[in-house]
């Protein structure tokens, strides 16, 4: 029998990964919402067919998108998840959330699950990869997306418990369509930390956050960022190949611990220099320049 809960899957042009995704939430809860943003493809059609319900926004980000469909998808459930066209609860996580969720007391508002991530076919299981701990799953009404251009993450009100089961996110587009993915995601990265270092308004999200996630933000934050820029990224990919035995992962592992803890991070550097560099160059404001520089309009976050 389905559990009492609804699962917001976020997605464009997803034809490739989607039904993959609805074929492992068969039997697992009562409602599956599709929030789509225009799909040029045939990923409503397959949607639809697959028994999901579809509703569409248009694209601003992915927390303006969560918390729009939190607002408008007259979710009636007791439960909710989020889930990642691109991912697939396991089998076990199936199990567990049908077992599970109707014993949790009424002060465990959100559960954290674990995360697979798999690149080009393997697992990575190494570098301080797995097992990532994310809120995923929260008490209807009880949860919102963090404002943010990226790193969101699902922010509850009240207890969190672990649901030691697996979410595995496994991408099956090519290493061009990552890297362009990752391209874009370090523009947004980018504007997150060009607003963090003119707003102290972290400090009030980050504690609220599962504890492993507000950690990671507060060495990122705390730490990372005040090393040299051209530096950090390659300690961190030291840190994670080396340290964190990466290098386990064989050769999908280095190319993974590569590209996305030096070249990306790099990227991001980058992307905030060339920011910074424009601002005293031609006095415009940060609004402005992240605009101009990365084309990102950040007057759109609220």
């Amino acid at each position: 029998m389905p559990a009492d809960l609804t699962v917001i899957i976020l997605a464009f042009n997803e034809e490739k990964h989607l039904p993959r995704c609805l074929e492992s939430l068969r039997g697992v809860a009562r409602r599956v919402i599709v929030v789509d943003c225009f799909s040029t493809d045939k990923t409503v059609e397959l949607a639809r067919a697959a028994g999901a319900e579809v509703v569409q926004h248009v694209w601003i980000n992915h927390s303006v998108q969560m918390n729009w469909a939190l607002d408008n998808a007259a979710i009636d459930t007791q439960w909710t998840m989020r889930l990642d066209a691109d991912e697939v609860v396991t089998p076990e996580l199936a199990a567990a959330l049908a077992r599970e969720l109707p014993r949790y007391p009424d002060g465990v508002m959100g559960l954290t699950v674990n995360r697979q991530i798999h690149f080009l076919g393997r697992w990575i299981r190494h570098g301080a990869i797995y097992p990532l701990r994310m809120l995923r799953v929260w008490r209807t009404g009880h949860a919102r997306c963090e404002n943010r251009w990226m790193d969101e993450h699902m922010v509850v009100e009240g207890g969190v418990a672990h649901l030691d089961a697996d979410i595995a996110d496994i991408n099956l587009n090519s290493v061009t369509w990552w890297t362009d993915k990752h391209n874009r995601y370090a523009s947004r990265e980018a504007v997150d930390l060009l607003l963090h270092e003119n707003s102290q308004a972290e400090a009030a999200t980050a504690p609220r956050l599962s504890m492993q996630a507000g950690m990671k933000r507060w060495l990122k934050l705390k730490v990372y960022v005040r090393l040299p820029m051209g530096l950090r990224a390659f300690l961190y990919f030291l840190y994670r190949y080396f340290l964190r035995l990466g290098f386990l992962d064989g050769w999908q592992g280095f190319v993974f611990h590569f590209l996305q803890g030096w070249w990306y991070r790099t990227l991001v550097d980058v992307k905030v220099i060339e920011v910074q560099r424009h601002m005293r160059e031609s006095g415009d404001p940060l609004e402005q320049a992240i605009e101009k520089v990365l084309d990102i309009k950040v007057s759109t976050e609220a």
